[in-house]
């Protein structure tokens, strides 16, 4: 499907019927394949042919919906995972090990921040965490040689900064290590990564590709132009035989193109075991296909919000990629020039006290800690998602404490206007 537009291949890549076969993706509720023979079953072991046989590692129906990710942001292989949490794990676990060394922006969500900076401190990776907005040189002396990602968010939840994916590009394969961003609020539809140089893309899919709250998910998207073999040295793990998998060496076995997510799948999801359910990838693929023109809908509602709030005497301050007066604005033009996401952060005239009331007062969006959703929802991060951050980590995230953040869903944008204005009257 890679010749066709992006609102075909939100409706159609992935999976295409034969003769007599269902239209719709199946749903492949099963836990284990039979097979004739041990032998053919052992091919399937040892990667020496393409099929199922436990559906901890692989199943058809999550496979294909992966296929479709894949194609919309243009890589060459995928998996879905059972969360967008499990998807940032993998995608760094699966390179970054007890001793290496990973650079993160700063400005990321707060469980991934808390992933990198406590659990996985715990496993022996260490992280440092840049200023965004850092320069080339601020930038370049974060590296160290042990160093074996760069990790960032194409838009940042919740701060909403915007990520130079060209410069940490640049600076990451100058260091010989891939870019890996999360492009979870930005979608194919707005943003591809891959175009701008990043080498493996991750996604919270319950948010904006499912649209409706209706399941859990993440994926991992491989680029396929990453050459691993190029700096082997610093990716034993797919450089060199896996002794733990029949002493396959996966660079040299599927190229640039395969080796990453077949490694994620072979390894990690066998050991960890973050599995997708057939059912969540159905429903998923039921939102993808949508996905292209609900988008455009967040994008207009959010846009309309943020400059109502822009001028309203309450507000102290509107943080929107789409207004002229944001600093991500020439950013958001060049890498989102369609429109950024349905989702405005701003900070509410008296702190963290009057942010809870002015939330408790409206009526159509919902207090939640789901954003990115078909319905209007809102959320004060610093007492919920961030609240394990210190002060100073939540200034350096750009989350502060007046910050709510409000996710436009597709109602009318004069409803949404409406509720909002009221509930600013009664603070």
């Amino acid at each position: 499907m890679s010749d066709y537009r992006m609102e075909t291949k939100c409706v159609q890549s992935g999976y295409t019927p034969g003769n007599g076969e269902p239209r719709q993706i199946p749903i492949i509720q099963s836990t284990t394949f039979k097979y004739a023979t041990s032998e053919d079953m052992g091919k399937l072991f040892d990667l020496e042919a393409s099929g199922y046989f436990y559906s901890r590692l692989q199943n058809p129906t999550c496979d294909a919906v992966a296929a479709k990710i894949a194609d919309m942001e243009g890589g060459t292989a995928a998996m879905l995972t059972s969360s967008g949490q499990a998807a940032n794990f993998y995608a760094v676990f699966n390179i970054a090990n007890a001793g290496d060394h990973v650079i993160s922006s700063a400005s990321i969500y707060g469980g991934t921040f808390n992933l990198f900076s406590v659990t996985m401190k715990k496993m022996g990776v260490e992280f440092t965490f840049v200023d965004p907005n850092c320069s080339d040189e601020e930038l370049e002396a974060a590296f160290r040689p042990n160093t074996r990602a760069v990790f960032g968010e194409t838009i940042a939840n919740p701060a909403l900064t915007i990520l130079d994916i060209e410069k940490f590009a640049k600076a990451a394969h100058a260091h010989q290590v891939p870019l890996i961003v999360d492009n979870t609020f930005a979608t194919p539809v707005n943003c591809r990564p891959f175009e701008w140089g990043a080498d493996i893309v991750t996604h919270s899919t319950t948010k904006y590709m499912d649209g409706h709250g209706a399941q859990v998910g993440g994926c991992i998207v491989d680029s396929g132009k990453f050459d691993w073999m190029a700096a082997a040295d610093k990716f034993p793990g797919l450089c060199t035989p896996d002794m733990s998998y029949h002493g396959i060496t996966y660079a040299e076995k599927f190229g640039k193109e395969g080796a990453f997510i077949t490694k994620c799948t072979a390894q990690l999801m066998r050991d960890f075991g973050s599995t997708p359910a057939p059912q969540n990838a159905f429903i998923l693929n039921l939102g993808l296909e949508s996905l292209h023109v609900r988008m455009p809908r967040h994008c207009e509602n959010a846009q309309a919000i943020a400059e109502y709030l822009e001028k309203h005497p309450k507000i102290s301050w509107v943080n929107y990629s789409g207004l002229p007066s944001s600093p991500y604005y020439k950013l958001a033009q060049k890498y989102l020039p369609g429109g950024s996401c349905g989702v405005v952060s701003f900070g509410v005239k008296g702190g963290r006290d009057a942010a809870g009331a002015f939330m408790a007062a409206l009526r159509l969006a919902a207090i939640e800690t789901h954003v990115a959703d078909a319905r209007t929802c809102c959320l004060h991060p610093a007492s919920s998602t961030h609240r394990q951050m210190s002060e100073e980590e939540l200034a350096a995230a750009g989350v502060p404490g007046d910050l709510v953040r409000l996710s436009c869903g597709l109602e009318s944008k004069d409803d949404l206007i409406a509720d909002i204005a009221q509930a600013l009257e009664k603070i």
